[in-house]
């Protein structure tokens, strides 16, 4: 990657909802040194933006704004050409991202993203891991509530265990917050495509192949009554238990033999029957055009919650390991997941790549990959909590 670029940090979709929320991190917390623009289809749009960011810092009244459009590929190389790392919120990621990978892949410029789409993230991987390896771009997948706090967290939760012996971490998860329509038009377009998935998921896997000394594997994830707390835990079917496996793959680190659970906690088993069939029904919908649709309407890909709302949203991520005799419990926690929190992950995770001496791991990677401890000390900072329970 170049070390002299024209911006240290660039926001593709500055003018949409987590975007937005997003650069009013970066205007609060960069410093008058970080050298940053704002990407968008629309100026008029990204001076709106702009003119929030000067009430929040006035020394941003003439910061950078950048036209790009995922359909002008000149334009994204523009953007992945003149920054050190790029920024986008700009999802349904398997219908808009695959430009913006491609030219930072090309460019050797660190790329971070906040989906949760398997397939994007596996398909990315297909067809530029190789390159970026080449150039040494980082392309870091998911690094906003999918998946920062249960990567790190089972990566933190793997540092307090012995090493080279046999570990299993399991991650519990409590939440409490709204969604924006962007994680509405994600989830609904992941479910519509499961085939789709399939396919790319069998062909990574038949090319990346397993590692030949050492096992990564899932635990036997069903509804149980977890005592030690108290309340019912349901496998969640999202892209976190892939990625912490995935980095498990990738360091040693996670020893001989690793296996992951992943759940969200819930406390009353009617609760447990609403969410089984809150999230069957939605992916049911999803597999027809009309009720697919209509799931989209719901909510329009700008939407999401407001100050107030997000004021109130708050998670918790309980980790419990074991290995070679000794057991720890870890908690990670923070506060509204998908929108308060997740834009200061993002932001947190392209100012790490940006600004921290990392080891050079390129390719399409997990952020414990990339980023590890040193990501970890940014969030801890930023008001993220990491911290041992029981050792």
């Amino acid at each position: 990657m170049a070390t002299r670029r024209k911006f240290d940090i660039v926001i593709f979709g500055a003018t949409g909802f987590t975007g937005g929320l997003t650069a009013e991190y970066l205007a609060r917390n960069a410093g008058s040194k970080l050298r940053w623009a704002l990407a968008g289809r629309s100026e008029a749009k990204l001076k709106l933006v702009r003119e929030r960011l000067v009430e929040i810092n006035p020394a941003l009244a003439d910061l950078d704004l950048l036209q790009a459009d995922v359909d002008d590929v000149d334009s994204i190389k523009e953007i992945a050409g003149s920054s050190k790392v790029v920024i986008t919120t700009v999802g349904p990621y398997i219908r808009y991202g695959e430009p913006l990978v491609a030219a930072c892949a090309a460019a050797g410029t660190d790329y971070v993203d906040l989906t949760g789409e398997p397939e994007f993230v596996d398909l990315m991987w297909l067809r530029y891991h190789e390159l970026a390896r080449s150039t040494g771009a980082r392309i870091v997948n998911c690094c906003g509530f999918d998946s920062i706090p249960h990567d790190l967290g089972a990566y933190f939760t793997v540092q307090q265990l012995p090493q080279d012996v046999p570990l299993k971490v399991e991650g519990f998860v409590r939440a409490g917050g709204t969604f924006s329509g962007g994680t509405l038009h994600s989830a609904v377009t992941a479910f519509s495509r499961l085939r789709e998935y399939e396919k790319v998921r069998k062909a990574r896997r038949d090319r990346e192949g397993y590692p030949v000394d050492r096992k990564i594997s899932s635990t036997r994830q069903r509804i149980h009554y977890q005592r030690e707390l108290g309340a019912w835990a349901v496998p969640m079917p999202t892209i976190d238990p892939q990625m912490v496996r995935r980095s498990a793959v990738a360091d040693d680190r996670y020893g001989p033999s690793f296996s992951y659970g992943h759940y969200v906690l819930v406390k009353k088993i009617v609760r447990v029957a609403a969410l089984v069939g809150g999230v069957g029904a939605i992916f049911a919908g999803a597999q027809i055009k009309f009720t697919r649709e209509q799931l989209l309407k719901l909510k329009a890909p700008g939407d999401g919650p407001d100050e107030a709302q997000r004021q109130k949203g708050w998670f918790r991520v309980r980790f419990i390991g074991q290995g070679g005799g000794k057991k720890v419990v870890t908690e990670v926690s923070g506060g509204d997941p998908g929108y308060g929190e997740t834009s200061k992950m993002l932001a947190e995770s392209a100012l790490c790549l940006a600004q921290d001496r990392l080891p050079r791991k390129a390719g399409v990677v997990t952020p414990a990959q990339a980023m590890g401890g040193a990501l970890i000390e940014r969030l801890q900072a930023a008001g993220i909590s990491f911290k041992v329970l029981e050792s």
